[in-house]
């Protein structure tokens, strides 16, 4: 009999409700407040902070933290607006400290 598999999702490290799925990952390439970090298309269950101007190592940035809907754990920002042209493609993404995520259905 075949095994049903759901999708691979990464969870809260706190809580762990689930945040994303590994199908939405840009790119792993990505450096957080506190290590290696991934740029996702789309998040879930999460609340977005207020927006604030911020200097990233690629440049200025309006960004707005993410934390988890439940526990509220910070788990990274989303990108608001990037203000240099090569940036854009960051715009309404979200990125994902990879500390602070774990894996499930893996």
């Amino acid at each position: 009999m075949a095994e049903l598999v759901g999708p691979r999702v990464y969870s809260c490290c706190h809580c762990r409700n689930h945040v994303c799925l590994h199908d939405d990952i840009i790119s792993k390439a990505f450096q957080g407040r506190n290590g290696r970090a991934f740029l996702f298309s789309h998040a879930m269950n999460i609340a977005v902070g207020p927006k604030e101007d911020r200097q990233l190592m690629t440049g200025l940035h309006t960004v707005a933290d993410i934390y988890c809907r439940d526990c509220r754990e910070v788990l990274g920002w989303k990108y608001e607006r990037a203000f240099e042209e090569s940036q854009r493609y960051k715009e309404g993404k979200f990125i994902f400290e990879k500390a602070k995520i774990v894996k499930e259905n893996w």
